[in-house]
């Protein structure tokens, strides 16, 4: 029986953060035991909004495959790609581009909230303007029957698939192959700050190579019920900061539920509740943490792994592009 392919990946444009791993790091590391997989650093992405600072991309690739490596992904079972180093990803985004409108790219909801998130609106970059036509690039050139996507995510799973059936419909093919949205069973964990999102621009992440030093000051200083300010007060744990990380990563639920229960009623301090997840997250994050520090003694070996990744993953893109022409019979020679 094949394996399903599955591509996925994130944009280097900084570490990540503990939330990362939550929504879908961990998921990367099981399917890469029950899927042919490929995992994006999306250069070319990361690009459409840091045009004015290619270094900070750059620069972030090798932390991006370093958390990778240290997380527990295997490059023998994964293959690890930098995303401008497949040529074909930018022809086929070239063909897709025919076969979508202005209008329909001016839609997409995600696009719609992310240019005002960016302050794009009096000045929009093309790039970042089509980069769910080259996310379908992405998506098809592997054929993906699953991706990992954040519910927000979601319209650039639909607008690929209408690629997909616009380019079979128009060319009488069935070259391209729809792909599924994967959503992750855990919720998005909220910043340190109490916000709704965890982010990298937000400074209010924990991140996979945080020291443990790095780990308890941000935990220390992390919101919590603002109307519990005695210990005798009963506190609130839902929107909590503290227990909902308590909730992602402490697998001692019956010790948790206590320690809720006590809080509700009042008697428990954040302090203690603090130290718990304190204790928790080290013990999470030490093994990652020295896993990383191994690897950061190799850079050179890292690079390898990307370049070696990028390569094999070129042959599979190079295959589908070469169907694609075919389909629209621009293959001359």
């Amino acid at each position: 029986m094949n394996k399903r392919t599955i591509l996925t990946g994130d944009r280097p444009t900084g570490r990540l953060h503990v939330g990362h791993y939550i929504g879908s790091l961990q998921n990367r590391v099981k399917m890469q035991d029950e899927c042919n997989q490929f995992i994006m650093i999306a250069d070319m992405q990361a690009l459409t909004d840091n045009f004015n600072n290619p270094q900070k991309v750059r620069d972030n690739i090798l932390e991006v495959a370093l958390d990778y490596l240290s997380v527990g992904i295997d490059p023998q079972k994964s293959t690890i790609l930098i995303q401008s180093m497949i040529p074909e990803l930018s022809e086929l985004t070239m063909y897709y581009l025919n076969l979508v409108t202005l209008a329909r790219l001016q839609r997409n909801p995600t696009v719609k909230t992310e240019i005002i998130q960016k302050g794009f609106e009096k000045g929009l970059p093309v790039g970042f303007l089509i980069y769910p036509v080259s996310q379908a690039a992405d998506i098809t050139a592997f054929k993906a029957e699953l991706v990992p996507v954040g519910e927000d995510q979601l319209p650039m799973i639909e607008q690929t698939n209408e690629i997909v059936r616009r380019f079979n419909n128009t060319y009488n093919t069935n070259v391209l192959v729809e792909c599924e949205a994967v959503f992750s069973q855990v919720k998005r964990l909220m910043g340190t700050d109490g916000g709704s999102k965890m982010g990298k621009s937000l400074n209010n992440a924990i991140y996979l190579s945080d020291s443990a030093e790095d780990v308890k000051k941000k935990v220390m200083g992390m919101m919590t019920d603002p109307n519990h300010l005695r210990i005798e007060d009963p506190g609130k744990v839902e929107g909590n900061s503290v227990f909902e990380y308590l909730e992602a990563f402490d697998g001692d639920n019956e010790t948790l539920e206590e320690l809720k229960n006590h809080y509700r009623k009042g008697g428990l301090g954040d302090v203690e509740v603090k130290k718990r997840l304190i204790s928790v997250l080290e013990e999470f994050l030490s093994p990652i943490r020295e896993r990383r520090n191994q690897f950061e003694q190799k850079p050179e070996e890292v690079m390898t792994i990307l370049r070696e990744g990028s390569k094999k993953a070129q042959l599979v893109a190079a295959q589908t592009l070469e169907e694609v022409k075919a389909a629209m019979t621009i293959n001359y020679f």
